[in-house]
């Protein structure tokens, strides 16, 4: 764990698509070492994703979802990203999604990643949502400990994704974000 500055969250912004891509590569080489095929992750090309975030960043919809970036001394250090529910048992205009949050490793511990999530989460209820979703891997137990401290809670549903070509096994996570 290294000494950082109080990070600043931002709305992203499409000139920090190259950090996001190589934040989302560096991440997942280390969350999912052993959990996924090493061949996968070591395929993973920051470049590659960096156009994927540049794409999705330059094409937004902001007032239904938004990327947010963590920058601190060391530049731009973690991303999350959120918008509308896409699961087929949710009403988008009621439940809200985090789709992705990501920091690189050696933030890891630093309190960054909290400060990241309360903005997401405080993004999603601002934007209406009455509740929230997010899906993990289910033998990422270090993120699964994460969200728990963070209140979210385990709502029972799993799924297999197979979008990436290999059997993901994932586990849902849901968060009350107002009453109705």
């Amino acid at each position: 764990m290294t000494a950082m500055t109080v990070p600043v969250i931002r709305p992203a912004e499409v000139s920090d698509a190259g950090k996001i891509g190589l934040i989302h590569v560096r991440s997942w080489q280390s969350a999912y070492r052993g959990k996924m095929p090493q061949d996968h992750l070591d395929g993973l090309d920051p470049a590659e994703r960096a156009g994927q975030w540049r794409r999705t960043l330059e094409t937004i919809d902001r007032s239904r979802a938004d990327i947010l970036v963590a920058e601190s001394d060391a530049g731009v250090v973690g991303f999350a990203g959120y918008g509308p529910s896409r699961d087929t048992d949710a009403d988008p205009g009621h439940t809200g999604q985090l789709a992705v949050i990501y920091l690189l490793p050696e933030t890891w511990g630093t309190g960054t990643g909290r400060e990241l999530m309360a903005a997401a989460v405080a993004g999603l209820a601002a934007l209406g949502y009455a509740d929230a979703t997010l899906w993990v891997l289910d033998s990422n137990e270090r993120a699964r400990r994460f969200y728990v401290k963070a209140g979210w809670a385990d709502d029972g549903v799993t799924r297999v994704d197979e979008s990436l070509g290999i059997m993901l096994h994932e586990v849902r996570y849901r968060l009350r974000l107002r009453s109705r």
